[in-house]
């Protein structure tokens, strides 16, 4: 009996363990935008914080390009090999990374002029790089959503499953900021950076992927049949017919948009704060630097914020008798009034405060639109991760309306529409018509009963 209890474990940690790699690179993408902004962007002029969030909406279109790629790799190849094909994104993302950094650094003239505003050639190989990394990640998120909600893990609901994983991938996104912060830059301030400090610690990263690559291909991720469908097998509907699901993709978008727009514009609003002889405390100290090292208040908002992912993720893990539905539509009542509090008190610890709220709204939202979806989940899935392009569309809006009242203000009102239509899903959007109910459990149990 307990030889068997390492074999149900396992797949379901190696899977988890792949998802913290993809939260850590995913928030160092977002982290490098105030860096990046400093140096690549220095004599971008007003266009500045639209160009910084341009790196974000790369990332995004990968998942938005790339998001039904990852599904129909799932149904042709199965979920480990796919996990592979996402690793291998992963390293030639970060080896472009490298790339920008090294010609950034050996080359800061090779640039285009547009009018007075100034761009380096090497910024926009970075942003290739991103769009990349954005792909890597989308294929890989594809396998774990579906994989963690479905796998058969005892005395464990899909909804505490994807908070368990979702947990681990927020010690990724938890400890990313000051990887950037510390380890790439050194602890400098952010005027001073130089952008070979990137070189380095990219190298790094690139050999610590290409071992998880070769580890993977070691091990064995066993297949879930009945969530996708078999080779060479037809679905019968569109996965856009079931409305439950056409909803929950509605909400993800709606989701990602302000997750990430607060995770990845919180830090550019507080340099503004700052720059404008305004203070961002914290324990009543207004300097970071620790042991002589600057930690950066931009650092530290934005890993308090996913920490705050962590956290919330952890106590959620517990919610086995809280339903999804209960659970978002608490979170984003009280994520609403937050959000609003902030924009009008100035206060960037109001929005902090949101991250503990948004940990497990991806996992409810997820649980509730492929419900009873059958041998239709893989699909579901792969559609369900291009939604999360809203975290591109959301970050560079923002940005270009932060430059256009040139403040970022009253750009939040953005995200508390968010907040409502989300909130509007877990009131109504939930709800699961009778015929696409009936029709996915029949056509499920007729592939398990094939395998």
């Amino acid at each position: 009996m307990n030889s068997k209890a390492p074999s149900r474990i396992l797949p379901f940690v190696i899977v988890t363990f792949i998802y913290f790699i993809v939260g850590f690179l995913t928030t160092i993408n977002e982290q490098l935008q105030a860096p990046l902004k400093f140096t690549f962007l220095s004599h971008a002029g007003d266009l500045k914080n639209t160009l910084t969030t341009l790196i974000s909406f790369f990332f995004f279109l990968g998942y938005l390009v790339n998001g039904t790629l990852g599904s129909r790799w799932v149904n042709k190849h199965g979920y480990q090999k796919t996990i592979i094909r996402g690793l291998m994104f992963i390293i030639l993302g970060l080896s472009i990374y490298l790339t920008a950094a090294f010609i950034g650094h050996e080359f800061p003239h090779l640039d285009f002029q547009i009018g007075s505003i100034i761009i380096p050639y090497g910024y926009l190989i970075f942003l290739t790089g991103s769009y990349i990394m954005g792909c890597s990640a989308a294929i890989i998120q594809v396998v774990v959503n579906p994989y963690v909600a479905s796998y058969n893990l005892p005395g464990t609901q899909p909804v505490q499953r994807l908070n368990i994983t979702t947990g681990i991938n927020s010690i990724g996104t938890t400890t990313a900021p000051f990887f950037v912060t510390v380890v790439m830059f050194s602890g400098v301030s952010i005027e001073s950076i130089e952008i070979k400090q990137l070189l380095t610690p990219l190298f790094i990263l690139i050999l610590c992927v290409v071992a998880v690559l070769v580890l993977t291909k070691k091990l064995h991720i066993p297949d879930l049949p009945a969530t996708r469908a078999t080779k060479g097998e037809v679905l019968e509907r569109s996965i856009w017919s079931f409305r439950h699901f056409a909803l929950g993709v509605m909400a993800i978008f709606f989701y990602v948009g302000t997750e990430v727009a607060i995770g990845a514009n919180i830090n550019l609003y507080a340099l503004e704060l700052l720059e404008s002889g305004g203070k961002i405390t914290f324990f009543g100290r207004e300097d970071m630097i620790i042991g002589g090292i600057d930690f950066g208040v931009h650092a530290l908002l934005s890993t308090l914020y996913w920490g705050g992912f962590l956290v919330g993720r952890i106590v959620s893990s517990f919610f086995s008798k809280i339903s999804a539905r209960v659970q978002l539509t608490t979170t984003t009542i009280i994520a609403t009034i937050l959000i609003l509090v902030s924009m009008v008190e100035q206060n960037l610890w109001y929005l902090v405060a949101v991250g503990l709220l948004h940990s497990s709204m991806w996992s409810c939202i997820f649980s509730l639109a492929i419900k009873d979806l059958g041998k239709y989940t893989s699909k579901a899935s792969g559609v369900f991760v291009s939604a999360v392009f809203g975290g591109a569309v959301f970050t560079l809006l923002q940005g270009g309306l932060a430059d256009f009242f040139e403040s970022w203000r009253y750009t939040w009102l953005l995200n508390v529409a968010c907040e409502l239509l989300m909130l509007s899903y877990a009131l109504f959007g939930y709800k699961i018509r009778p015929q696409d109910r009936q029709v996915a459990v029949a056509e499920g149990e007729e592939v398990l009963a094939h395998h």
